[in-house]
């Protein structure tokens, strides 16, 4: 076992874990956090992405020592009060179907804005590519980064 300290959504946490333990399954089982879901385990679908010290990661990709003395922001951390101005776009856009892909899509959007707060339709595609969505087709996940970019962005 590996003694860890890990501040996620703005909460310290000290825990003792496997060495083999994945972050997104300390995230949920650990902690409750399963706004973050199990998608393909392979790090391919981009499901399970959160931001680690301000960069999007892939959770199932990422073991739990590994974000040892790391700030973690999940999906339900990202609402103080109002929700996020990515999770509106994404509402407001209808950017999302069945939702599996929801979380994950809106952490790397948000990532994406933060490195270019006015992506083409293009480079949104390109800055997505890495998270999977089975039902939307992307337009109006598209569609709601344009949109986000639009009202501010990644704030």
């Amino acid at each position: 076992m590996v003694r860890i300290q890990i501040t996620v959504d703005g909460q310290r946490h000290e825990d003792e874990v496997e060495g083999r333990l994945l972050l997104v399954h300390y995230l949920r089982d650990r902690l409750g956090k399963v706004g973050t879901p199990v998608g393909c385990d392979t790090s391919n679908c981009g499901s399970c992405t959160v931001r680690m010290d301000g960069q999007s990661v892939k959770s199932c990709s990422v073991l739990a020592v590994q974000a040892d003395g790391s700030e973690i922001t999940t999906v339900e951390g990202l609402a103080t009060g109002e929700w996020h101005p990515v999770q509106t776009a994404f509402k407001e856009c209808h950017a999302l179907q069945c939702g599996y892909c929801t979380p994950g899509m809106i952490m790397a959007s948000i990532d994406l804005l933060e490195e270019n707060p006015s992506p083409s339709e293009d480079e949104i595609r390109h800055g997505l590519e890495g998270n999977l969505c089975r039902c939307t087709g992307y337009q109006n996940i598209v569609k709601a980064v344009q949109y986000a970019a639009a009202q501010g962005g990644a704030q």
